[in-house]
């Protein structure tokens, strides 16, 4: 009768599951979390809200948050405390992994792109603090990974066979004439607004700017 013994413990496994199910945001809520791409290092979703939108309690892993409009935010938390935030347009913020309700409370839309972080340890990869042909600047930085401002010049080529230890994340910050080849793939010649491409560690790519004028993207490098 062993397995009677064996039932609840079965059954509360199934409990714990189903309730950290329910906190994914793209399950219960996907009027406002979309899914962009998810593989073994990262998940991205892209967030979108309209004025006085509100969400449910739901869980996110380490992230940073990339918005592209400004956007006023009151994030509340399961203690039954809020904090009010304003996030500046093309900027980034780190965030610990943790539980919140957010609700716009500006008075236009909030749209963002998220990258949530996979693995309970951070990497040991060491980030650039500068590429050639590219200015860098650090918009956000954690355990897992950092946000950086990132500008190729006119001149900006990596030649075929380019790799690096880390991965990264490139978000595109408007129209851009940026063709990025990753592993032998068509290149990427069209970009918009919010547009994002994963570049795995160690993974053979091509990228140059085509446009004879600066492109501006935001860069998630992860460790």
């Amino acid at each position: 009768m062993k397995w009677m013994k064996v039932l609840p413990v079965v059954s509360l496994v199934a409990l714990w599951a189903t309730a950290a199910l329910a906190q994914d945001p793209v399950k219960v809520d996907p009027a406002h979390y979309k899914l962009v791409f998810e593989n073994a290092s990262v998940r991205v979703l892209t967030i979108s809200y309209a004025p006085g939108a509100s969400s449910k309690m739901h869980h996110h892993p380490d992230s940073i948050v990339i918005p592209l409009v400004t956007s006023n935010v009151r994030f509340a938390t399961p203690d039954g405390k809020s904090t009010d935030s304003e996030l500046a347009k093309d900027s980034a913020m780190y965030a610990p992994a943790g539980n919140h309700n957010p609700t716009n409370i500006g008075k236009s839309p909030i749209s963002a792109l998220l990258v949530e972080f996979k693995g309970a340890a951070a990497g040991t990869a060491t980030l650039p603090t500068s590429r050639p042909g590219m200015t860098m600047k650090t918009l956000a930085d954690g355990p897992h990974g950092a946000a950086y401002l990132s500008t190729a010049s006119a001149s900006f080529a990596e030649p075929v066979g380019t790799k690096h230890d880390f991965d990264q994340v490139v978000i595109a910050l408007g129209p851009s004439p940026l063709s990025l080849s990753i592993d032998g793939k068509p290149a990427k010649t069209t970009w918009k607004r919010g547009d994002a491409e994963f570049i795995g560690r160690g993974v053979s790519h091509e990228s140059r700017n085509t446009g004879g004028q600066p492109a501006n993207m935001v860069i998630v490098a992860i460790k």
